[in-house]
């Protein structure tokens, strides 16, 4: 491929991301329109049952759309949902050449899209950028394909992999700029979830403070019910649910939660805990596509050796705290580092004063 058409997938995928967040059940997608090589129109989805960012593009583009190249994230639809097929759309265009950045996963689409394009006599060329284009709809990948969320672990430690003093003291360990990057990450996934150490140590609220922003679906991971009738994730100031997973069987304490407007969502069993794949099953049923696990130390080293975790963000400060302080996961790991769970694809990124490192863990589980 030339760098021009690099380029201008490029600009795609960063169009695409003004609607990651917003488009869910969908994938989010952009478009550019090329003509003699100039732009004449772009576009992105914006919000599911609106029009797709093919149709934005060639509404911009107008009659220039014929002849034209299109360079488009993800495989033009082929079928009628709550709008029409974006491949139609195309080929009714007139437009000579359609570039695109990878298959949609979709078994309703998966190659339909590009087909129905060659047939019509437009060139396809795929995938480009395949890399990129993929790291926008990871939550979407992972639902269309396996039914469950795409889970990230987000954990705020120090350099000496500290997420709390030995006296359990956790604010703040990262800098403001940090939090203000994790409540924006918060407004664009489906679910944000912690364990029930968490809501009575820290009472957080998991609200996404961003202006505009959108609040996730809370889920307290809360085997016993022990979680405190004032806490308040119970009494938020949001169309969000709070979702209160079980294996408790107390009548009493489900109805005293379900007055305060939460759901009892009742899991499977692991030994004494609710059983985290089955948590996930339940909640991929439910069209959840992201989970963003946040806490405890518990419930991290748990879904680390359940294999449940897709992605880890580590935000590290540059602090110390030396001594007995709390890891970012409690419970049975490795005992040899040759067993230890190795990170792929790792990134590293400067926020502020902060370092946040991403990678993908192999998929295999930690025995323990």
């Amino acid at each position: 491929m030339t760098d021009f058409a690099e380029n201008m997938m490029k600009r795609a995928v960063s169009l695409a991301r003004k609607g990651v967040g917003k488009t869910a059940p969908n994938p989010a997608v952009g478009c550019v329109i090329v003509k003699d090589g100039a732009i004449v129109g772009e576009g992105w989805h914006r919000k599911a049952g609106t029009p797709h960012a093919e149709i934005h593009a060639l509404r911009q583009a107008g009659a220039l759309a014929e002849g034209a190249d299109v360079f488009v994230t993800l495989e033009p639809c082929s079928h009628f949902g709550k709008t029409p097929p974006c491949a139609d759309a195309l080929i009714a265009a007139k437009v000579a050449r359609v570039y695109v950045g990878m298959v949609d996963p979709n078994p309703r689409v998966c190659g339909k899209g590009i087909s129905k394009l060659r047939a019509a006599g437009i060139q396809v060329e795929a995938p480009l950028l395949e890399e990129k284009c993929r790291a926008l709809n990871e939550p979407f990948i992972k639902h269309v394909t396996t039914g469950l969320p795409f889970v990230i672990l987000k954990t705020a430690m120090t350099m000496d992999g500290k997420i709390a003093t030995a006296g359990m003291d956790s604010k703040w360990v990262t800098s403001e700029k940090s939090r203000r990057y994790v409540h924006k990450l918060r407004s664009e996934l489906d679910v944000i979830m912690v364990g029930v150490g968490t809501i009575i140590k820290d009472d957080p609220l998991l609200t996404s403070r961003i202006p505009g922003g959108r609040n996730p679906l809370r889920v307290v991971v809360d085997s016993k019910l022990r979680i405190p009738p004032d806490a308040h994730v119970l009494h938020c100031d949001s169309t969000a649910k709070t979702v209160v997973a079980t294996i408790s069987s107390d009548e009493a304490q489900v109805s005293r939660l379900a007055g305060l407007g939460a759901e009892v969502l009742s899991c499977g069993e692991d030994g004494d805990r609710v059983d985290l794949c089955c948590l996930m099953a339940k909640l991929g049923k439910r069209g959840v596509q992201s989970v963003l696990l946040e806490g405890g130390a518990e419930l991290a080293g748990e879904a680390l050796r359940k294999g449940i975790i897709d992605k880890c963000m580590f935000f590290y400060a540059p602090k110390l705290v030396a001594g007995d302080g709390l890891g970012p996961f409690a419970g049975n790991g490795a005992g040899k580092m040759a067993d230890a769970l190795k990170l792929q694809w790792v990134t590293v990124t400067k926020i502020g004063v902060d370092i946040l490192v991403q990678g993908y863990p192999e998929k295999i589980c930690l025995q323990g």
